[in-house]
């Protein structure tokens, strides 16, 4: 059964499921994919390559006739006219990151587009929304990729924000399933974003050296880099992040030159693969409409089954 809540009301799907926008990952091939089984696929701009992406938006109307969205990265796309192209693109639903909301915020929603910010504390979420934001995306430290150098757990970041706003509020870090996304909804979520989940899919473009990387992992097979440095980030162990997770400061930008050898070469060493600890949770790669599924059928289950024995 679809679920009707702010958050399907503003992205138009049938479930409350995004895609992240994972660099160089969050293209047509995988977005297509999300969205054409009911969640949100989302094109990314992090890649900062705008030729590449205004090529896979295109894509997209030709892979899928359901609602998708387009996440702004805003200081690595500064300077360009990404905000006008995205406009131009008729969607309905954009995600911000990476810099201040306030730049666009106003732009976006003058043209019917809902704006929703990611926020890793309860600081940004407050400077979020007096920008005018129409949600959040809250994202906890145990999430894969960029981070803030001072991580906080979903569990804890989730429930705090929601004490301190009314906004609809997307939850992000450590949501792989029906358990997951319905805990997060006890929290306060309306609605779940899925990362080193849809990193591991079958749509997704890298390298399968990388998705059985994944599915190998502990839920201790992550490290926290460049802890006293922007950006933090959390990724998967590998002899190269091993030996920089003691480095207090690192050049991320360095040691991700060489990205395409990683992302789709396959070789884990050339470059930082970035994951969750939720790694310790995926142990198989399933194509995006089995992971929507499954994590809607989960998640009803788990909300009846409480249901039936608490109340």
């Amino acid at each position: 059964m679809a679920i009707n809540n702010r958050v399907t009301a503003l992205t138009g799907t049938q479930y409350p499921i995004i895609q992240a926008p994972m660099g160089w990952i969050a293209r047509a091939q995988l977005a297509s994919a999300v969205s054409n089984a009911g969640g949100m696929g989302i094109i990314e701009t992090s890649s900062g390559e705008l030729d590449n992406i205004k090529a896979e938006v295109a894509k997209m109307r030709d892979l899928t006739d359901k609602p998708f969205g387009m996440n702004v990265a805003l200081s690595y796309v500064r300077g360009s006219n990404i905000i006008d192209f995205v406009i131009e693109q008729g969607i309905k639903f954009v995600t911000t990151s990476s810099g201040s909301p306030a730049v666009c915020t106003k732009d976006f929603q003058d043209a019917g587009i809902s704006v929703f910010h990611v926020v890793p504390t309860l600081d940004m979420a407050l400077k979020a929304l007096d920008a005018g934001v129409d949600g959040l995306i809250v994202e906890g430290g145990e999430g894969g990729g960029f981070k803030n150098p001072s991580p906080v757990s979903t569990m804890v970041l989730l429930p705090l924000i929601r004490s301190q706003c009314d906004v609809p509020i997307i939850a992000a870090g450590g949501i792989s399933d029906g358990a997951s996304m319905a805990a997060a909804f006890a929290m306060g979520a309306e609605g779940v974003q899925m990362g080193t989940r849809m990193l591991a899919c079958a749509e997704s473009p890298v390298h399968s050296n990388w998705k059985d990387a994944i599915i190998d992992s502990k839920e201790t097979d992550t490290v926290f880099l460049n802890q006293h440095g922007r950006p933090a980030l959390r990724a998967l162990r590998t002899e190269r992040t091993a030996s920089l997770e003691s480095i207090g400061k690192i050049n991320v930008m360095e040691h991700m030159a060489n990205l395409p050898a990683l992302y789709f070469g396959g070789d884990m060493e050339a470059a930082i693969p970035l994951g969750g600890q939720v790694t310790g949770r995926i142990d198989e790669i399933l194509t995006a409409k089995q992971i929507v599924d499954d994590t809607m059928a989960g998640f009803d289950g788990v909300i009846a089954n409480l249901a039936k024995k608490y109340s």
